[in-house]
């Protein structure tokens, strides 16, 4: 059934040697725009922040790959799963934290599932080909982005309507998915996404779709000396249409709706067997964006509406569902060039229900209703950004949460930095005291079995101080971070002896620090290398999963029309836990450091047609992110990307 890659492989290749050679278009070099940090379009360095950007040109480069891997690479952030079974849930540990830390947004709007035991959103249900750009900030941000936001804030931008008439976007992957042991190069993963975009006058339009499958891989590894267990695979939809309309240069607007789906098996974690486990997770989700511009200023308004259903098929099946609107308004004002003002409202509304299966029974009873699974945040906010002529920069602002079960809690951010310039670029020095507010997921505070109405939310603090250095192509910039967190919600045994587990506030302070420094420079003329390394310090009773030392580095090199690079990426040792049936306890056991080598090159044919190829893992390194779990061996890719 399956065809070997090296066919495609050999198409790729006679691909790149008959066509014709385009030269590249001379790109003016312009300062780099930012906007996360201040909901203001400013350059990098009036910035007070270290701010990431995964730009359109790195997404291309990244064909064939998933959200979260491409995050994996940015310093501080550790996404563990990214490398296991496509199917695998993820953890997004940034600075020492947890997913319920990290605020994700797409289009500028925040994404969250209430059903969910931490309140994150999951990546898995976005599709890489439908993305524009990915700007990341990290630290304590809860004053532009609301409770949650205490170690980054991941913005996700979406592609808009191309400008003309009818425009088409194809692109199709085909790769191996396979583990250390099983090299026998099979066809086992797809992806297919095909884009339909234009611009009518003062109207646009898109209509994206998206499907990724892959098989081969069981998420469990099997004991060595035994038969590998049986396959799980992944199989997931995206549909997502836009319309927009502008009513007059200083008003326009666009409405969306998307359809996301993902269909994952998976095996029996608590006792590393193999099983015919399932997780069907449905995502409906509309919106609207407006802008209203006038002199010196302008009016947003985005608002969401997300519909998610999850259902869990197993020894111990459960069906979830959740429903969230949020919105958020807010004014921007520059005030003589000098003073940035922002002045807005969030708002999110929040709520679950959950069905399981008595014992002894065989249909699905409620066991928590959504008319005492819910909450309701309303926040109003202001951020002040002063630019000066001589250097000077400073970004403060505050935010009062207002919180259905927990009443009101005042968050603030202190961001001065300070940017002198030099000959094609500049050196900034930074510093940053800003705080944080993390309220009890829904399910932490009332699911059947272990929730606990009487948590508390989680507070923290952050602290920075770093530089960024930049002249001509090259960047080099250093932070060092200390991060305090009280109140800890966490898993815990109330009653050892009966097995009773229940979320509590933990009484000790969680303290986590740690440096990130990021390069970034052009060698000679089309050689790059772009690197970062992490180092992060955390309590030990938190910090499971997270490498001590983590160095990214990619060297890319461009000719003509072709494009390739060389990717490296060291995970130092982690810990990990895991419960062990003879001894009733939770064990340690620690997971040895690795480094993985990637390729990756491209071609572009001709003016609509592209193609790509490359293999991961090149030495076949085994390891293991999650203790017992598989991960992926050597594998390769190629695909094809067609615009017209």
């Amino acid at each position: 059934m399956y065809k070997k890659l090296c066919i495609g492989g050999a198409m790729l290749c006679a691909g790149m040697s008959f066509s014709q050679e385009i030269e590249r278009d001379s790109i003016e070099s312009l300062d780099e725009v930012v906007l996360i940090d201040s909901k203001f379009e400013m350059k990098r360095e009036n910035s007070g922040k270290v701010v990431t950007k995964i730009t359109a040109e790195e997404l291309e480069r990244s064909r064939g790959q998933s959200i979260p891997e491409v995050i994996n690479r940015v310093s501080g952030i550790e996404i563990n799963g990214t490398r296991s079974n496509d199917g695998q849930n993820l953890g997004y540990y940034v600075r020492g934290g947890r997913n319920r830390e990290v605020v994700i947004m797409v289009d500028g709007v925040q994404l969250n599932d209430a059903s969910s035991i931490a309140n994150d959103f999951d990546l898995r249900l976005l599709a890489l080909d439908q993305v524009a750009s990915i700007e990341i900030i990290k630290g304590a941000s809860s004053t532009l982005y609301g409770s949650g936001a205490a170690t980054a804030v991941i913005n996700i931008s979406t592609k808009k309507p191309v400008n003309k008439r009818i425009g088409l976007q194809v692109q199709s992957t085909l790769g191996t998915n396979q583990t250390q042991e099983d090299q026998d190069y099979d066809i086992a993963q797809f992806d297919n996404a095909v884009g339909l975009s234009g611009n009518l006058s003062d109207f646009d339009y898109q209509v994206n779709f998206s499907n990724r499958y892959s098989e081969n891989m069981s998420a469990v590894s099997s004991p060595e000396g035994e038969e590998g267990f049986e396959e799980n695979p992944f199989n997931k939809y995206n549909l997502y249409a836009r319309v927009g309309y502008q009513i007059s240069e200083k008003l326009k607007f666009y409405f969306y709706g998307n359809f996301d789906k993902f269909n994952s098996s998976f095996d029996d974690a608590f006792m590393y067997a193999d099983a015919d486990n399932r997780l069907i997770s449905e995502q409906f989700r509309t919106g609207s964006h407006w802008v209203a511009s006038y002199k010196n200023g302008s009016f947003i308004f985005s608002d969401s509406y997300t519909e998610i259903e999850r259902e869990v098929i197993s020894d111990f099946p459960g069906k979830f569902d959740s429903k969230v609107y949020t919105f958020d308004a807010h004014n921007k004002y520059v005030i003589n060039e000098v003073f940035h003002t922002v002045l807005g409202v969030n708002g999110n509304f929040s709520q679950f229900n959950s069905f399981s299966i008595p014992f002894g029974e065989t249909e699905f009873e409620q066991t928590v209703g959504a008319d005492v699974a819910n909450f309701d945040i309303i926040d109003p906010y202001v951020n002040v950004v002063y630019v000066s002529d001589y250097g000077l920069n400073l970004n403060v602002g505050t935010r009062l949460n207002i919180h259905s079960e927990y009443g009101k809690n005042l968050v603030y951010n202190f961001n001065p930095s300070y940017s002198y310039s030099l000959d094609q670029g500049y050196i900034k020095g930074l510093a940053s005291y800003s705080t944080a507010y993390i309220t009890p997921s829904l399910y932490q505070l009332y699911d059947s079995n272990y929730g606990n109405t009487e948590l508390n939310p989680e507070e923290s603090s952050t602290i920075e101080a770093g530089f960024e250095y930049k002249r001509g192509s090259f960047r080099l910039s250093g932070v060092y971070f200390e991060r305090n967190t009280e109140n800890f919600v966490d898993f815990v045994v109330v009653d050892s002896d009966n097995f009773i587990y229940q979320y509590q506030n933990i009484e000790e302070e969680f303290d986590a620090k740690g440096v990130e420094v990021e390069l970034q420079v052009d060698l000679i003329s089309g050689l790059n290398l772009s690197g970062n390394y992490t180092f992060t310090e955390a309590d030990e009773r938190f910090a499971l999963r997270i490498p001590k030392h983590k160095i990214n580095a990619t060297l890319g090199y461009s000719l003509g029309s072709t494009f390739t690079s060389l990717s490296y990426q060291f995970n130092d040792d982690r810990t990990d836990s895991f419960y062990n049936n003879e001894t009733f306890a939770n064990d340690i056991v620690v997971l040895n450091s690795y480094g993985i080598l990637d390729y990756f090159i491209s071609h572009q044919v001709n003016e609509n047609v592209k193609v790509f190829g490359g293999i991961s893992n090149i030495t076949n390194e085994k390891y293991e992110e999650i203790y017992r779990f598989n991960t992926r061996g050597r594998n390769a890719r190629i695909g094809l990307a067609i615009n017209l």
